[in-house]
């Protein structure tokens, strides 16, 4: 625990040390700095600062972190993740939307390397629903993808 917050220079040199190893959405960068802001004003003056220069960027961070996430997830579990990261529900909606343009794809691509072999029983057919459904998956592509895998 520090004995005094720090000037300033000292928060817009650390705000710019967070920032330059990687995007942050303005909420995190807030919680980060908010133990070494002198007050709640100086940290909203220094993140709007930040804003205005277009070092921060809700929209860059929220692109960059859809982008991740989308070798993974579904477009409900990407959109979730934003929103959790404090980017706005409006921005978080568009990005995954526009990420999930290749769900099912990338399902198709996620289960093959999950799972070597076509699903033989109801019961492990019902496992990968389950699994897909945690990736963010939507209802209709995990039937469309496993009602073709069981034809093929």
């Amino acid at each position: 625990m520090r004995g005094s917050p720090d000037s300033a220079p000292e928060l817009r040199a650390r705000a710019l040390r967070l920032l330059a190893r990687r995007e942050h959405s303005r909420a995190e960068l807030a919680r980060k700095l908010a133990a070494h802001a002198p007050s709640a004003e100086a940290l909203e003056q220094l993140l709007d600062a930040l804003a205005a220069r277009r070092q921060l960027s809700d929209e860059r961070y929220a692109e960059e972190r859809a982008r991740q996430l989308a070798r993974k997830y579904g477009a409900a579990r990407i959109r979730l993740d934003l929103i959790a990261k404090g980017v706005p529900a409006e921005t978080a909606a568009r990005l995954s939307s526009a990420s999930g343009a290749g769900d099912v794809e990338r399902a198709r691509a996620i289960l093959a390397r999950k799972y070597r072999q076509p699903a033989r029983s109801a019961a492990e057919r019902a496992r990968r629903m389950r699994f897909l459904q945690g990736r963010g998956f939507s209802h209709d592509i995990i039937r469309r993808l496993l009602s073709s895998a069981d034809t093929e």
